[in-house]
């Protein structure tokens, strides 16, 4: 028969009393953090879903970055593109109005002098940039793609054929998902040699303009019109990009919902269950105290009185 000695019972004592401090420290720790997960061997198994939400969320707030970037982006070409497209058809009005046959040649001067402003405000528009870079020069977004010289007469010599840089800018919306949302000077404005170029178009008119030739000025406007057309194909192609970056933009904010939900069920404390768990501990250690000093302070003396 095993015999059960004081030395036996103050340890069992001690280990029960540090067993019980701990669990209600651990508790304790749980309400004053809000987590119920402080280190891995609080949930081993938990941890590792944790950490795997953390990665996500952080990705997906990456993923988010980007598809704001480019929107700004979608909608800033827009912008320019609606500005480039008003450009154009002030020009035609131009053009049918100075092809009447019914204008002196001083008329025609006149309006010559505002073709000129057109194109002044077409190479501003050509050049334009977003945080720096010029949105029309593809992946040599640093360089001005119509650096064009000025001419005696202070006006942009738009005579120089301008060839922009056809890379695409690729942004990353989402896990394996990249999408190109940069539009090339040339593809806005014409090719070199194309007869719709936009900006050979405005020299004609404008030489035109000059020489009084009507023939010739109306004859442009069929490369005007066509000019138009793909403008407003751009500007379709950019509305098109924008509505699916802003369904990713609704689909990462789901996501990050769903993580965050999720991660909160592994991580975050249940107060109500805590508050009854620490008051039963907090129970249970002090009446463990007071079970420990009628155990410890029994002596041999004790028995001698």
């Amino acid at each position: 028969m095993l015999r059960v000695t004081s030395n036996m019972m103050n340890s069992q004592l001690l280990l029960n009393l540090n067993r019980n401090a701990r669990t209600m420290n651990d508790t304790q720790l749980q309400l004053a953090s809000g987590r119920k997960i402080n280190k891995p061997s609080d949930d081993p198994v938990g941890i590792t879903y944790s950490l795997r939400y953390r990665a996500e969320l952080s990705s997906n707030e990456q993923y988010t970055r980007n598809v704001d970037g480019a929107l700004s982006w979608l909608d800033y070409n827009d912008t320019v593109l609606g500005q480039a497209g008003d450009v154009v058809q002030r020009l035609r009005e131009l053009t049918v109005k100075a092809s009447t046959g019914s204008n002196p040649q001083s008329a025609l001067d006149s309006i010559n002098e505002e073709v000129l402003q057109l194109k002044q405000q077409l190479v501003d528009v050509s050049n334009s940039k977003l945080n720096g870079k010029y949105i029309f020069n593809g992946e040599k977004y640093d360089t001005k793609p119509y650096d064009f010289a000025k001419g005696t007469d202070g006006s942009y010599d738009t005579s120089k054929p301008v060839t922009t840089d056809s890379g695409q800018i690729q942004y990353i919306v989402g896990e394996g998902v990249q999408m190109p949302i940069n539009m090339t000077g040339n593809d806005v404005f014409g090719h070199t040699g194309d007869s719709d170029n936009l900006f050979s178009i405005i020299n004609n008119i404008s030489d035109a303009l000059k020489k009084g030739d009507l023939t010739a000025i109306t004859g442009q406007l069929d490369n005007i019109d066509t000019r138009v057309e793909t403008i407003l194909s751009a500007r379709a192609e950019i509305g098109a990009k924008t509505n699916r970056v802003e369904l990713m933009q609704d689909r990462l904010s789901d996501l990050n919902i769903n993580l965050t939900d999720l991660q909160a069920k592994t991580e975050d404390a249940d107060y109500e269950e805590l508050i009854m768990k620490s008051k039963i501990q907090e129970n249970i250690y002090n009446a463990s105290l007071s079970v420990g000093a009628k155990i410890i302070s029994t002596t041999l003396v004790d028995f001698i009185r």
